[in-house]
């Protein structure tokens, strides 16, 4: 189980997001970096999920990853990749909601390899929690990508779903600084996201910038008094 004595924070990799304007080469480097940012601001999580990316570039990616994070608590898993999840020492794979079961999965992988779930609703939680570390639960809010309401969770969604199962419940989907504590409340563990681990400065053509600031940010979010 991914267990923490704070707040999990995991940092979603997207390299569309973080450098629009980079070609593979320059998008690679840019995701290594923040990578290093991640490892050096204390992220517990770091999920690499390329999906449209080469196997041999994201193999070099993940390889990339796993080193920067070598020696630290920061812990690379692989989207839905096992292949190379274990072909570069990562520290285990997420799967997506369409993905082979989790107990298939962890029996491919050494013992203490983690795994992770996404899901959508309490039911499908509670059927694959037994087989997981962790779940990445969403979406929980509207977002620009993912606007359909039918498959929105909310807040109300979240707190049933972490309250149903025994693991840690990530909060994925329109989280932000300012919706942080109303995650916490809802007994989330903590969160997964893309954009608030981007940086929002001057324009740049890679927007990895120093995460520090976001991560005490968060987890002094989740640290306040909970109103239930």
């Amino acid at each position: 189980m991914l267990d923490r004595p704070h707040p999990i924070l995991c940092l979603v990799t997207d390299r569309q997001r973080l450098c629009a304007a980079c070609d593979d080469e320059s998008s690679g480097t840019c995701l290594t970096a923040q990578v290093r940012e991640a490892v050096a601001a204390g992220i517990d999580l770091v999920q690499i999920r390329e999906r449209t990316m080469e196997g041999r570039r994201l193999a070099e990616l993940v390889a990339s990853a796993v080193a920067a994070a070598r020696g630290s608590a920061t812990r690379i898993v692989v989207n839905d990749r096992l292949d190379i999840a274990y072909a570069c020492g990562a520290h285990g794979v997420h799967l997506r909601s369409d993905s082979i079961p989790p107990s298939a999965a962890r029996s491919m992988l050494p013992r203490e390899a983690l795994v992770g779930r996404s899901v959508h609703d309490t039911a499908e939680a509670v059927r694959v929690a037994p087989d997981v570390d962790y779940l990445i639960a969403g979406t929980v809010f509207s977002t620009p990508s993912k606007r359909g309401a039918d498959r929105l969770l909310g807040e109300t969604g979240l707190a049933d779903l972490a309250r149903a199962v025994a693991v840690p419940v990530l909060a994925i989907g329109g989280v932000t600084m300012d919706r942080l504590a109303r995650v916490a409340a809802a007994g989330a563990a903590g969160v997964a996201a893309i954009g608030l681990f981007l940086n929002d400065g001057p324009a740049a053509p890679c927007r990895a910038g120093p995460l520090h600031e976001v991560v005490e940010a968060a987890r002094a979010a989740f640290d306040r008094p909970r109103v239930v």
